[in-house]
Formats: structure tokens, sequence, C-alpha cells
């Protein structure tokens, strides 16, 4: 590493100080119709597994399993989440989206990434916007890794 390359802390920081206020903006667009941060997170987990486990959910949003299942009945009362049990193992139920919460989530997110849009165009170059979706794509690879060792971190103490 060059002397003039940045520290992987001051990246870090960067980052952080980037992405929290910016996603503390993008929160408001989300929150169209008073659906809850707690519900896009949820049907948004849904949505990109297919089909999920509560307890594999409870593990992607990093709470206890309990924490959401009064989210999980108010989803399924409002059929925006179906609830089937599983046919491999009949113990488990697996969640998915009902066409219903896909729309609702859709419609949420096509909102919120209008407004993000019209910014993104008045304000950044064409070459500003490539380096940005390169940056999106580096910002995911760091997402999936700190996920990835948060659940290795998980599984090593409960052994």
């Amino acid at each position: 590493m060059s002397a003039d390359a940045p520290t992987s802390e001051f990246c870090a920081a960067q980052i952080r100080r980037a992405v929290s206020p910016l996603a503390r903006t993008l929160r408001p667009n989300l929150q169209r119709d008073q659906i809850s941060t707690a519900k896009l997170s949820v049907i948004g987990q849904i949505y990109r597994a297919g089909k999920i486990t509560p307890s594999e959910l409870a593990s992607r949003e990093k709470v206890k399993l309990q924490t959401l299942t009064r989210l999980l009945a108010e989803l399924t009362a409002d059929r925006w989440v179906s609830r089937r049990q599983d046919k491999i193992d009949g113990r488990q139920t697996v969640l998915s989206l009902t066409a219903r919460g896909r729309a609702r989530l859709i419609d949420a997110a096509t909102a919120a990434d209008a407004s993000l849009a019209e910014v993104i165009e008045r304000t950044l170059s064409e070459a500003d916007r490539n380096l940005l979706l390169r940056a999106c794509e580096m910002l995911l690879a760091l997402d999936e890794a700190l996920a990835e060792r948060s659940t290795r971190s998980s599984a090593d103490e409960r052994s």
C-alpha cells in the first residue's frame, strides 16, 4: 500500500458518514402510506429470499424471533405475507410475499427510487453515475462480507 492510499479505517468512517445520513434522508420516502420501516425491512427480506423461515428472517434482520412475532402476525393479517407449512420439514413454517405484499413493496420502492433518481439526474454527470454504480457494487459486497462474518460469529457462539 502506498503512503498516499487511504487506510481501511478511514474508508470505514467515510462509508458510515455517507451512508447513515443518506439512509435517514431516504427513509421517509420509503414510508409512504404509513408503512413502517420495520415492515418494509421484513417484506424486503422476504421478497429477496422468495421463501424464508421465520428463524432465518430473524437472523437476517438481526433480531430475536420473538421480536418478529407481532410484526409477522400483522403482515399475515393484512395479507402481505403468507405462511405455509414446509413441505420437507412439517415442523417449519415458510413465509412468502403475497401479490398484495409484493405490490406494496414495489410501490414504496418505486416512489423512493423516483425521488432519488431525480436528484441523481440533476446532480451527477454520466461518469459520476457510473462511478456511483461501481461504489454500490462495492457496498453490497461489503454488506455480504459483514453478513457472512456475523453468521460465522453466531454459529461459533452456539458451538
